[in-house]
Protein backbone atom coordinates (compact mmCIF):
# COMPACT_ATOMS: atom_id res chain seq x y z
CA UNK A 1 0.00 0.00 0.00
CA UNK A 2 0.97 3.40 -0.67
CA UNK A 3 1.04 5.84 1.88
CA UNK A 4 -1.06 8.75 1.21
CA UNK A 5 -2.93 7.19 -1.74
CA UNK A 6 -6.75 6.13 -0.71
CA UNK A 7 -7.44 2.48 -1.28
CA UNK A 8 -9.70 2.88 -4.21
CA UNK A 9 -7.64 4.81 -6.04
CA UNK A 10 -5.44 2.01 -6.86
CA UNK A 11 -8.70 -0.18 -7.50
CA UNK A 12 -11.77 0.51 -9.14
CA UNK A 13 -13.31 -3.26 -9.04
CA UNK A 14 -16.00 -1.94 -7.78
CA UNK A 15 -16.94 -0.02 -10.86
CA UNK A 16 -15.99 -2.91 -13.20
CA UNK A 17 -17.56 -6.13 -11.45
CA UNK A 18 -21.40 -4.42 -10.23
CA UNK A 19 -24.63 -3.27 -12.53
CA UNK A 20 -24.76 0.52 -11.10
CA UNK A 21 -28.64 1.37 -11.07
CA UNK A 22 -30.19 4.00 -9.69
CA UNK A 23 -33.71 5.47 -9.72
CA UNK A 24 -34.49 8.09 -13.04
CA UNK A 25 -33.92 11.53 -11.21
CA UNK A 26 -30.29 10.97 -10.50
CA UNK A 27 -30.24 12.00 -13.78
CA UNK A 28 -32.82 14.90 -14.86
CA UNK A 29 -31.50 17.74 -13.48
CA UNK A 30 -34.78 19.58 -13.39
CA UNK A 31 -35.50 17.46 -10.45
CA UNK A 32 -32.04 18.36 -9.02
CA UNK A 33 -29.94 14.82 -10.62
CA UNK A 34 -26.65 15.15 -11.11
CA UNK A 35 -25.75 12.52 -12.48
CA UNK A 36 -24.65 13.15 -16.39
CA UNK A 37 -27.45 11.45 -18.30
CA UNK A 38 -25.47 11.17 -21.24
CA UNK A 39 -23.37 8.27 -19.27
CA UNK A 40 -26.38 6.34 -18.16
CA UNK A 41 -29.24 4.69 -20.05
CA UNK A 42 -32.87 3.23 -19.24
CA UNK A 43 -33.66 -0.07 -17.27
CA UNK A 44 -37.16 0.04 -17.22
CA UNK A 45 -39.83 2.86 -15.83
CA UNK A 46 -38.33 4.06 -12.94
CA UNK A 47 -34.93 2.70 -13.26
CA UNK A 48 -31.46 4.19 -14.92
CA UNK A 49 -27.77 2.05 -15.00
CA UNK A 50 -23.93 3.90 -15.46
CA UNK A 51 -23.48 2.72 -19.16
CA UNK A 52 -21.00 -0.48 -19.59
CA UNK A 53 -22.55 -1.44 -16.04
CA UNK A 54 -25.48 -3.43 -17.35
CA UNK A 55 -23.21 -6.12 -19.43
CA UNK A 56 -22.11 -9.64 -19.07
CA UNK A 57 -18.08 -8.47 -18.15
CA UNK A 58 -19.65 -4.73 -16.28
CA UNK A 59 -17.12 -1.87 -16.57
CA UNK A 60 -18.60 1.47 -15.97
CA UNK A 61 -18.09 4.17 -17.99
CA UNK A 62 -16.96 6.72 -16.06
CA UNK A 63 -14.15 4.37 -14.61
CA UNK A 64 -10.99 5.92 -16.11
CA UNK A 65 -7.60 4.17 -15.76
CA UNK A 66 -6.88 0.89 -14.81
CA UNK A 67 -8.38 -1.62 -12.45
CA UNK A 68 -5.67 -2.52 -9.36
CA UNK A 69 -3.08 0.07 -10.72
CA UNK A 70 -4.68 3.55 -10.80
CA UNK A 71 -8.20 3.92 -11.28
CA UNK A 72 -10.62 6.64 -10.68
CA UNK A 73 -13.86 8.03 -11.19
CA UNK A 74 -14.13 11.03 -13.88
CA UNK A 75 -17.82 12.01 -12.81
CA UNK A 76 -17.20 11.51 -8.74
CA UNK A 77 -19.04 14.60 -6.88
CA UNK A 78 -21.68 13.59 -9.86
CA UNK A 79 -21.75 9.37 -9.04
CA UNK A 80 -25.07 8.14 -8.28
CA UNK A 81 -26.39 7.19 -4.74
CA UNK A 82 -25.62 3.99 -5.37
CA UNK A 83 -21.91 4.29 -5.97
CA UNK A 84 -22.05 7.01 -2.94
CA UNK A 85 -23.41 3.76 -0.66
CA UNK A 86 -20.85 1.46 -0.64
CA UNK A 87 -17.89 1.95 1.38
CA UNK A 88 -15.06 -0.37 0.68
CA UNK A 89 -13.92 -3.01 3.55
CA UNK A 90 -12.34 -1.81 6.71
CA UNK A 91 -12.35 1.75 6.27
CA UNK A 92 -14.98 2.37 8.58
CA UNK A 93 -13.87 -0.75 10.76
CA UNK A 94 -16.19 -3.47 9.21
CA UNK A 95 -15.49 -5.77 6.06
CA UNK A 96 -17.54 -5.12 3.24
CA UNK A 97 -18.25 -8.55 1.23
CA UNK A 98 -19.05 -6.53 -1.89
CA UNK A 99 -15.82 -4.88 -2.19
CA UNK A 100 -13.83 -8.29 -1.17
CA UNK A 101 -16.19 -9.92 -3.73
CA UNK A 102 -15.40 -7.37 -6.18
CA UNK A 103 -11.32 -7.13 -5.51
CA UNK A 104 -11.03 -11.20 -5.69
CA UNK A 105 -12.97 -10.91 -9.23
CA UNK A 106 -10.42 -8.61 -10.42
CA UNK A 107 -7.41 -10.71 -8.99
CA UNK A 108 -7.01 -8.25 -6.18
CA UNK A 109 -6.41 -9.41 -2.21
CA UNK A 110 -9.27 -8.09 -0.32
CA UNK A 111 -8.39 -5.15 1.65
CA UNK A 112 -7.29 -5.18 5.70
CA UNK A 113 -7.03 -3.13 8.37
CA UNK A 114 -3.59 -2.64 7.88
CA UNK A 115 -3.76 -0.78 4.20
CA UNK A 116 -6.30 1.93 6.43
CA UNK A 117 -3.41 2.24 8.74
CA UNK A 118 -1.07 2.78 5.86
CA UNK A 119 -3.21 4.96 4.55
CA UNK A 120 -2.48 8.53 5.71
CA UNK A 121 -4.22 11.35 4.12
CA UNK A 122 -2.59 14.28 3.11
Amino acid sequence: MVSGLHPCLRCGACCASFRVSFHWSEAEPSMGGQVPPELAEKIDAHRMAMRGTWAAHPRCVALKGTVGREASCSIYEQRPSTCREVSPSWESGVANPQCDKARLAHGLAPLTLEDWVAFSPA
